[in-house]
């Protein structure tokens, strides 16, 4: 069986669900330290012709705590964030079928940061028609005070992994030995780039997810998450 493991992200770009498609099961961290300044409650979109932040604004809190213990702000403005998302992309290609998807994601009612994230992934990979099937970190029975490739090794060795699979830039922080060792084959995924036209403006790669889908027809998004990457 091949596993893949990450930490939840808000609307993420698309080579986050081309590892998600390319296994069998996919594990969401929950019980992981929230990571300030990353792209767990914020991602990039094209505005002008230029990437711009969006982002889930979050309670006032220690950012020592893992993600499933953090909370979304109260004064979330959800309709503030739909505007900005609908501003930029309304004369898009492919708007009419991809806001009520985001508008749906938005509007979720989860106060907590993880949940919220959840509803995120599981709706989008539903979306995209991506069927594989997504567990919680925490549901797993491991010491979860193991930390990075020791407990990586110690879910995958719970689910009965016979080949893991991560994000290429996670290349330096795994020991194919180790892994070996242990009976489960390490491999990466490596995306290709993918260019599409953004309007009239020069084209910005690697953006949220949403940008590809206001762009790109749902045949084209499925055929670069199936077969736009190369296994390392």
């Amino acid at each position: 069986m091949k596993v893949a493991i990450m930490q939840p992200y808000f609307f993420p770009y698309i080579g986050y669900f081309q590892l998600i498609q390319s296994v069998d099961l996919f594990i969401v961290y929950d019980n992981i330290k929230y990571t300030k300044k990353g792209w767990i409650n914020r991602n990039r979109m094209l505005q002008n012709g230029n990437d711009v932040m969006f982002s889930l604004p979050l309670k006032n809190d220690s950012d020592s705590l893992d993600v499933c213990k953090r909370e979304l702000a109260a004064d979330f403005n959800r309709d503030k964030l739909l505007n900005q998302i609908k501003g930029t992309y309304r004369r898009a290609p492919y708007f009419a079928q991809t806001f009520p998807l985001v508008e749906r994601i938005v509007r979720h009612a989860d106060a907590n940061l993880f949940g919220f994230l959840h509803h995120s992934l599981v709706q989008t990979c539903e979306h995209l028609g991506i069927a594989t099937e997504i567990k919680v970190s925490s549901s797993i029975a491991i010491d979860h005070d193991l930390k990075n490739q020791d407990k990586v090794l110690a879910l995958c060795e719970a689910v009965g992994a016979d080949t893991y699979l991560n994000a290429i830039g996670g290349l330096e922080l795994y020991s194919r030995d180790e892994f070996k060792e242990s009976g489960i084959d390490l491999k990466f995924i490596k995306s290709r780039p993918f260019e599409y036209t953004q309007f009239d403006h020069p084209f910005v790669p690697w953006l949220s997810i949403i940008d590809v889908m206001m762009f790109n027809a749902p045949g084209v998004i499925r055929e670069c998450i199936e077969s736009h990457h190369e296994l390392i």
